[in-house]
């Protein structure tokens, strides 16, 4: 027998079983939605409207309101389904339609191919100092600068007023903080800001770190013998392990070549 009330609990995108994010999978939608994740305990919880081989019909909510789409509660609940579903499926949710792969064990959701344009930008307000960054985006703009090692992106310290005005100035919403290589054989780390849109630091963001992976191809800075990547986001307190399929792109006749992103990880359920 089903109880309505109690989710499958997950731990999404962590690091070595740390930090990432709970989510809660509920396999159907019986009831009131709002209050059950209100009473799930977990800052996610996710809801399978319908699932076929092909594809799955979810709504995501936070505690407090339903969110519309979370690539994390996907994960979760594409882990969830996997026994019932195709290695390949496409997942409907607030609105959008997103194709997932299952690629080594791990759903990956397709985030698409960022814009990226190189400019340069004073980023002492945040103290960073000026120099060349880039703005990349899958619909929202986002400033994307790169720091000299780990170090410099562990030890830096968010002030939202000063992110908010850099983004202000360069016509952004968010920014990341990246490095090349990582703990845990990472093959790239970085840090994801966005208090003009409603956050401070991400914990771990498919979008922010396709908007990375974006720039490292507009730079000529991807491997040429592999397509896969492992990348540590490390908000402190709360690291979180992401994985990325990527391929170039050509332009074609809309000139939206570049590098088509995919991101995802692994969900472990909680006892």
């Amino acid at each position: 027998m089903t109880h309505l009330n109690v989710p499958v609990h997950y731990r999404v995108l962590s690091e070595r079983g740390a930090g990432g994010k709970a989510v809660a999978v509920f396999p159907e939608t019986q009831g009131n939605l709002q209050a059950r994740a209100a009473a799930a305990g977990t800052p996610l919880s996710v809801f399978v409207q319908a699932a076929s081989g092909a594809g799955v019909a979810l709504r995501v909510f936070t505690p407090d309101r339903e969110k519309g789409s979370s690539d994390s509660a996907a994960v979760a609940a594409l882990t969830h389904l996997q026994g019932d579903l195709l290695d390949v499926a496409e997942v409907h949710m607030g609105g959008e339609s997103l194709p997932a792969q299952l690629c080594g064990g791990e759903w990956l959701l397709r985030q698409g191919v960022p814009d990226v344009a190189e400019q340069r930008a004073d980023l002492s307000p945040i103290g960073l100092g000026a120099g060349q960054v880039w703005v990349a985006g899958l619909g929202r703009p986002t400033l994307v600068a790169e720091v000299a090692d780990l170090a410099a992106l562990d030890a830096f310290m968010p002030d939202a007023q000063a992110i908010s005005n850099v983004n202000r100035a360069t016509g952004t919403t968010g920014l990341i903080l990246f490095s090349r290589g990582g703990a845990g054989r990472a093959d790239l780390s970085l840090r994801a800001f966005g208090p003009l849109r409603g956050f401070l630091e991400d914990a771990a963001s498919s979008n922010m770190l396709a908007c990375t992976v974006g720039v490292l191809g507009a730079s000529g800075r991807l491997p040429r013998d592999t397509n896969l990547l492992r990348a540590a986001q490390r908000m402190p307190g709360q690291p979180a392990r992401l994985s990325v399929q990527f391929a170039e792109v050509a332009g074609g006749t809309e000139g939206n070549g570049g590098t088509e992103v995919w991101v995802g990880g692994a969900a472990m359920p909680l006892a």
